[in-house]
């Protein structure tokens, strides 16, 4: 996977597990390796312009995707093929605010948004119920079986 990664804030971002996650979660959904993917932490002014410009709502919110080649997950059979998958803007002091509320480190909210965003680009959406409960169980799922997978790595340094 060509995934960029650029943190244009003060704020510390763990963009190894980062990086890991979202390489991780494509290859879940069967993203073809060549497939390009970039991930843009903001501050807070930031992403509440682009939060106005792009969604016409005020003050910054935790993460937006901007599609690009508009691909969609593959199979085993057949994967997505190349492209262009487009931005994550993820706004770290956000999600730090998001994960004392949700009472676990700010790490692993980024690494949900992470995923969200990565859904997103994929097409998947919440606006619905039946589609809120397909894009967070697929969420969940993949966040589930990295940290699966992580502790596995950990167990076997």
């Amino acid at each position: 996977m060509s995934i960029e990664i650029s943190n244009e804030t003060e704020f510390a971002v763990d963009e190894v597990r980062v990086l890991r996650l979202a390489e991780f979660a494509l290859d879940r959904m069967k993203i073809d390796p060549a497939a390009e993917l970039a991930i843009i932490f903001v501050d807070e002014p930031a992403m509440e312009l682009l939060h106005l410009q792009w969604m016409d709502e005020p003050g910054p919110t935790d993460v937006l995707s901007f599609p690009m080649d508009e691909l969609r997950p593959g199979t085993e059979s057949e994967p997505t093929p190349a492209g262009l998958l487009g931005d994550i803007v993820i706004c770290p002091t956000v999600a730090q605010k998001q994960a004392v509320t949700a009472g676990h480190e700010t790490i692993n909210e980024i690494l949900l948004l992470t995923t969200h965003g990565v859904l997103h680009l994929l097409g998947f959406d919440h606006a619905e119920p039946e589609e809120e409960l397909e894009m967070f169980g697929i969420q969940k799922s993949i966040l589930k079986a990295y940290y699966e997978s992580e502790s596995s790595q950990l167990v076997g340094e």
